[in-house]
Formats: structure tokens, C-alpha cells, sequence
């Protein structure tokens, strides 16, 4: 063997050493969010089954209010750090918090939220993965076994490891001498067995049935391009409203009454839009294109109204839930909307860059919103088209936050006689 080829063997049994702990991850990440899923449906089917009254509506989503207020004031954690300052790759939290982040999160997801189980299933995911990994291989270990959690969950929730892959490369850091292949390698097996555990155990995953994009033509650039940067704009002004949501429902100093609150308020949205606007958003984008020649254009105006405002309501007042989700709900209502105003525009191309628009605004990452807007419209011919459309959208949205608040600065310490309530001694 040739003292070059040495590196390249050892780099090769390197990267396959990782395989089984990635695999591992992976299919874990899987069944956790599959148990999550599975448990939030069966709960959501006893409460709503036969019951979809507007009252219905505003009393079950302030008891849901109630339930997850319960949970986060009196249960050990108070179900993890604040969803409104957490992403998808925030810092692993405490083990022991994973049951009261998953109660929270099914409580929500059974009782209508408009949030998604992204965020609390990849923070529950993250720490079980770290818990573990962190006693078999010491604690410099942690990024590598948060990669991998993270990896596994996208890959789940997606059922396609090209989300985690594409999200990643977006984050992910290290030595830049190293290879990005080398980087993923172990994060895309992760991914990989996320995404067939899902597939293999058939559960759904988000997409949508529409009319192929058969021919292309030189007028769907200005029009998915305006689209797109409408979509950025609903998004961004999301992302902009959010602080302001948030600090309103600051002002009720527990979080129980706030949550009740934030209850009655999606009560109230849901009383307005109808059950489509409830929920996730993953089922109810399938039902709103299948059912969408049953809508006026007002219609789909409400509908797109009432979903925008139950999210920035959901995401502010602390229910744990992620807000990818819904967004992509957006996408498609506004989709739907626009393509009623230019009829011209092929139905594809409308939703799909509405979707990539309203999501990277929201989201700040490029090849992750890239890729929701091509799987859940699951057409292949879009990808070139999209691949223009994105860059007037990004030089809209590059340079501004995405719909996070940010951790509150220390407080500075004050002098001591201050503190004290006396005036300080003259200098």
C-alpha cells in the first residue's frame, strides 16, 4: 500500500465506525416521532371526532391552553427552554425534561395548535441522544451526537435524508480541511434510517397533489419571482410582528393564564376559518387543495389570514411547537391565492414558490426551504425554474431574522449601594 493510499484507508474505516451509532439515532429519532404522532392522533380523534362546532372549537382550544399551562407551570422543567428562542440546533437540554416537552407537545398537537412537532421532537431527540453518546464517548463528543439526533429527525419528519443533508450543510462547521462528504457522512446514514423507518412503518409525510408542471415558459420566471418575494414578505412580516406578539403576552405574568389566553384567542381564529386553519398544517394542505374549487377567492384570503395570525398567536403565548409547519401551510394557501389572481400561472409553480418565499423568511436557510417547496409539491421539473426564483427571494430576506427572539442579555450588575437602596457615597 502507497503511503498516500494510508490516510484514505484510515479516513474510509473512520467514517465507517460511525455507521452503527448513526443508524442507531436514526431509527430511535424515527420511532419517537412515530410514538409522538401516534399517541397526539389517537388523542385528537377522542376530542374531535364528531365535534368540530365553532364553540367546540373555542372551548377545547382554551382547555388545550389549560392543559399544556398545567404541564408547563407544575411539571418537572417547565417543558424545556422557552419554544419561542429555540430553533431546530439549540443546545441539548437536561434528559429528564424529554417526558414534560413531549406531554407538552402532544397536548398541543392533539388539541388543534397551529405549530408543528418539529421543534419539541428534535429538542427530545437531541437530549436522548447526548444523555447516551456523552457516557459512551466523553463529553467533546456532543456536537457529533446533536448532528446526528438532528439528522435523524429531519430525515423522519421528511421521509427523505436529502432535507437533513441540506440542512446541515447550511450548519454545520469544523475543520474546513475536512471534506464536507466526510462531515455528512455520518449525519446522512442518521437521516437515512430516520427516513426508512418512517417509510417502512407508512407514516405520511408532506406533500401535496397537484397538476404536473409539464412546459415551461419565459413568463413563469416574473411570476413565480413575484410570487416568491409575496411569500418573503408574508414571512418576513411574521418574523417582524413576533417580538411585538410575544411581548404582548409577556405582560400576563404566568404562564398558565397566558397559555388559557393564547388558547382562547386560536379558539376564536378557529371559530372564524373553520377547522382547516387548526392543527399542524400537514393533513389540512392536502385537504385544502383537493377541496380548493370549493373556496371563493375571499375564501382562501380568510383562510390564509386566519392561519397567519393563529401561528404568530401560537408561537408567542408558549405552546411548544415548531413553526415550519404551518408556515409551509401558508405557502400553500398563499399559493392557492395567488394562483386565483393570475390564472395563467401554472398551480405548481404558484404554491411552490409561495412555499419557498414564506418559509425562508421564516427560517433564514436557503437549501431547507429549497427543498420543502420541491417535496411537497413533488415535482422535479420545478427545480430549475426554483433555482432562479430563489435568488430575488434571498436578496429580499438575506440580512434579516428569522422568527426567533432572541435570549434577553444578562442584566448588568448594579453598584452595590444601589442595589441597596441608598445613594452611593460622593467620589
Amino acid at each position: 500500500m502507497t503511503a498516500a493510499a494510508a490516510p484514505v484507508r484510515s479516513t474510509a474505516r473512520r467514517l465507517l465506525a460511525t455507521a452503527p451509532a448513526a443508524l442507531v439515532v436514526g431509527v430511535v429519532s424515527s420511532l419517537v416521532l412515530l410514538l409522538l404522532t401516534y399517541v397526539a392522533d389517537k388523542i385528537e380523534h377522542v376530542l374531535w371526532d364528531g365535534r368540530e362546532a365553532w364553540w367546540w372549537r373555542i372551548i377545547l382550544l382554551t382547555v388545550t391552553g389549560a392543559a399544556v399551562g398545567l404541564v408547563v407551570v407544575f411539571l418537572p422543567g417547565h417543558a424545556g427552554p422557552d419554544p419561542a428562542k429555540e430553533g431546530l440546533g439549540g443546545p441539548p437540554v437536561p434528559v429528564g425534561l424529554v417526558p414534560t416537552i413531549l406531554l407538552a407537545a402532544v397536548l398541543a398537537l392533539a388539541g388543534g395548535v397551529s405549530l408543528g412537532p418539529e421543534n419539541p421532537i428534535t429538542m427530545a431527540n437531541v437530549a436522548l441522544a447526548c444523555a447516551v453518546g456523552v457516557r459512551l464517548t466523553g463529553k467533546d463528543s456532543v456536537q457529533g451526537w446533536m448532528g446526528l439526533a438532528i439528522a435523524g429527525t429531519v430525515g423522519a419528519l421528511f421521509g427523505t435524508p436529502v432535507g437533513a443533508a441540506l440542512l446541515l450543510s447550511e450548519m454545520i462547521g469544523g475543520d474546513r480541511k475536512q471534506p464536507l462528504w466526510d462531515k455528512l457522512f455520518a449525519p446522512l446514514v442518521a437521516a437515512g434510517a430516520g427516513a426508512l423507518t418512517t417509510d417502512v412503518l407508512n407514516a405520511p409525510t408532506m406533500s401535496v397533489s397537484l397538476p404536473p408542471y409539464d412546459t415551461f415558459h419565459f413568463a413563469d420566471l416574473l411570476t413565480s419571482s413575484v410570487v416568491g418575494m409575496a411569500g418573503a414578505l408574508l414571512g418576513l412580516g411574521l418574523v417582524y410582528a413576533f417580538p411585538y406578539a410575544y411581548r404582548l403576552f409577556e405582560k400576563v405574568p404566568n404562564a398558565l393564564p397566558r397559555l388559557v389566553a393564547g388558547g382562547f384567542v386560536l379558539g376564536l381564529l378557529g371559530a372564524v376559518g373553520g377547522m382547516i386553519t387548526l392543527f399542524k398544517g400537514e393533513e389540512q394542505m392536502g385537504q385544502l387543495v383537493s377541496g380548493a374549487a370549493g373556496y371563493t377567492t375571499a375564501g382562501l384570503l380568510l383562510i390564509l389570514a386566519v392561519k397567519t395570525v393563529a401561528l404568530l398567536t401560537a408561537a408567542s403565548c408558549g405552546f411548544r411547537g415548531g413553526r415550519i409547519f404551518p408556515g409551509a401551510f401558508i405557502g400553500v394557501a398563499l399559493g392557492l391565492f395567488a394562483q386565483r389572481l393570475i390564472p395563467s400561472m401554472p398551480l405548481a409553480v404558484a404554491v411552490a414558490s409561495a412555499l419557498l418565499g414564506v418559509t425562508i423568511a421564516i427560517t433564514q436557510q436557503g437549501w431547507l426551504s429549497f427543498f420543502l417547496a420541491v417535496a411537497i409539491v413533488q415535482d422535479m421539473k420545478l427545480i430549475p425554474l426554483l433555482c432562479i426564483t430563489i435568488l430575488p427571494v434571498w436578496l429580499l430576506v438575506t440580512g434579516k431574522p428569522e422568527m426567533i427572539i432572541p435570549p434577553s442579555p444578562p442584566a448588568r450588575a448594579e453598584p452595590l449601594a444601589a442595589a441597596a437602596g441608598r445613594p452611593e457615597a460622593p467620589g
